[in-house]
C-alpha cells in the first residue's frame, strides 16, 4: 500500500449534495448517503417539540447522558458536535499533532480539516487489487494521529475491529469514523463504547440513518482528557436545542431498535441493488465487495460520461475521483428502495449504452 504525500488533484471539499443541488427535485438522488426520505414523523415531533425551548440557551446534558448509556460509557467520555465534520475541524485544530496520516479512499473532510489547521498530511492509499482492505501494517510507525473509516465511505468495507485496535499505539490518536455504522446489522465491528484501545477516538453521526443532515448534530466518544481538550476548542453552545433534542431520541432504546431494523432492510436493498449491477458485468461494470455500508462503489468504462448521461436520465449519482486512490473510473451508488433501483439499473444500461456508441463514434471519426 503506497504512502502519499497528498495535497494535489482532488477537490477534497466536493461532496455528494454537489450532485444533486444544481439538478434540485427533477433528479432521484442516488449520490448523497443520507436516507431519502424524511424523518420518522416521531422524530420530527420530538424537534418540533423543542421549538417552545428556544428562548434558553441550549443544555446538552440530557443529551450527553443518553450518549454515554446508548454507549456503556461515562458522560465524560462524550462530546456532543454538531455533526462530525465539527469534530473533524476540533481534532484537526486542538490535538498537538506532528505527523497525521489518513487512511484513504475515505470520507474527504478529516483531511481538508487537518489542512485547513497547518498541517502536512500523509495518505496510505488501499487498493482495489486488495479490495481496499486494510493492511496496519502500511501505517507508518511515526504517525501520531491516524485517521479510518468503518465502514468506510466511499469503498463499503467493513474493517474488521481486531485490525483497526492494531493501529493503537502509546502516543498516537486513532480516529475511527463509524458515521456508517448503525447502518451495519448488529454493528458488526465496531469500537464504539470501547475502552481498552489506547488513544481510541470514535465519531459516530446521527444525520445518516435519520434523515438530519440539515440540523447537524453527531458526538465524539473519546477517553475524558481527550473530549476536554477538544470541548475547549469548542464555542460555546455549538448544538442547537432542536439538534439536542434529536440526539437524545436517536439514541433512545426505541431509535437503536428501529435502527437495527433499518439496517436489515438497507442489507436486502443492496443485495437487490448488487445482483442488478452483477448482471451488467458483460458491460464492463465491476463492483467493490463485499458491500456493507448503505452505498456501494462501482468500477466501469467511461463513468464520467456515464454520470452525465444519467443526469439527463433524471438520476444523481456520486462522482468517484474526488476521492485520493480512486480516478474518473469509479461511482458512488446510494442503495435506495427495489422500485427506484430497478429504475435506475434500466437508466445505467441506457447510459452505459449511449456512452459506448459515443466512444465508437469518436473513435472512427
Amino acid at each position: 500500500m503506497p504512502i502519499d504525500g497528498g495535497g494535489a488533484g482532488h477537490d477534497l471539499r466536493h461532496h455528494g449534495d454537489a450532485e444533486v443541488r444544481d439538478g434540485g427535485a427533477a433528479l432521484v438522488d442516488l449520490a448523497v448517503n443520507v436516507r431519502a426520505d424524511t424523518p420518522p414523523s416521531w422524530l420530527r415531533e420530538r424537534i418540533a417539540a423543542s421549538l417552545t425551548g428556544l428562548a434558553a440557551y441550549p443544555d446538552g446534558r440530557a443529551a450527553r447522558a443518553a450518549v454515554a448509556a446508548r454507549h456503556g460509557l461515562p458522560v465524560e467520555r462524550v462530546l456532543l458536535t454538531a455533526g462530525a465534520a465539527e469534530a473533524f475541524v476540533l481534532l484537526a485544530r486542538a490535538l498537538k499533532v506532528r505527523q497525521p496520516v489518513v487512511v484513504h479512499p475515505q470520507f474527504t473532510e478529516p483531511e481538508a480539516a487537518l489542512r485547513d489547521a497547518g498541517h502536512s498530511v500523509d495518505r496510505v492509499l488501499l487498493t482495489a487489487a486488495d479490495g481496499f482492505r486494510l493492511d496496519p501494517g502500511a501505517v507508518p510507525e511515526s504517525a501520531d494521529l491516524v485517521v479510518v473509516g468503518n465502514p468506510t465511505n466511499p469503498t463499503s468495507v467493513l474493517h474488521p475491529a481486531q485490525a483497526l485496535a492494531e493501529l493503537a499505539r502509546p502516543g498516537r490518536t486513532l480516529v475511527v469514523d463509524e458515521a456508517f455504522m448503525d447502518a451495519v446489522p448488529g454493528e458488526r465491528e465496531a469500537l464504539a463504547g470501547r475502552t481498552d484501545v489506547p488513544g481510541l477516538v470514535v465519531l459516530r453521526s446521527l444525520t445518516k440513518t435519520w434523515g438530519l443532515a440539515g440540523l447537524r448534530v453527531g458526538y465524539v466518544l473519546a477517553a475524558p482528557e481527550t473530549v476536554a481538550e477538544l470541548e475547549r476548542a469548542q464555542p460555546l453552545w455549538p448544538v442547537s436545542t432542536p439538534a439536542l433534542a434529536a440526539a437524545e431520541a436517536c439514541v433512545s432504546p426505541r431509535a437503536v431498535a428501529e435502527a437495527a431494523h433499518a439496517a436489515h432492510r438497507i442489507a436486502a436493498d443492496r443485495a437487490h441493488l448488487l445482483a442488478g449491477l452483477g448482471a451488467l458485468a458483460g458491460h464492463g461494470v465491476t463492483v467493490t465487495g463485499p458491500a456493507e455500508g448503505p452505498f456501494v462503489l462501482v468500477r466501469l468504462p467511461g463513468a464520467a460520461s456515464v454520470r452525465h448521461r444519467l443526469r439527463a436520465l433524471g438520476f444523481a449519482v456520486r462522482r468517484g475521483d474526488t476521492f485520493p486512490g480512486l480516478d474518473g473510473e469509479w461511482l458512488r451508488l446510494a442503495v435506495r428502495d427495489r422500485t427506484t433501483t430497478d429504475a435506475f439499473l434500466r437508466a445505467l444500461e441506457e447510459a452505459m449504452g449511449a456512452a459506448a456508441e459515443k466512444g465508437v463514434a469518436a473513435e472512427r471519426g
